[in-house]
């Protein structure tokens, strides 16, 4: 199993996404949701959304119609 991104989205973002891809059961989490909290720049830094590989392509297909 290994995993990749399949975006960079705000914070804000990046949660709704995952909470998406959760209901069709892909599970998803966020790298770099913290980054920089205690300085106020996290608003700034994207946030990698992440899947297993096997999802990705079904993944990629929600976020695109979702858009």
């Amino acid at each position: 199993m290994a995993i990749v991104e399949i975006g960079r989205f705000n914070r804000n973002e990046a949660h709704i996404v995952i909470g998406r891809l959760d209901s069709e059961g892909i599970p998803a989490f966020a790298l770099d949701a913290n980054a920089s909290i205690a300085d106020g720049s996290y608003l700034f830094i994207p946030v990698r959304v992440m899947v297993d590989e096997d999802d990705a392509e079904a993944a990629r297909r929600i976020i695109a119609d979702a858009a």
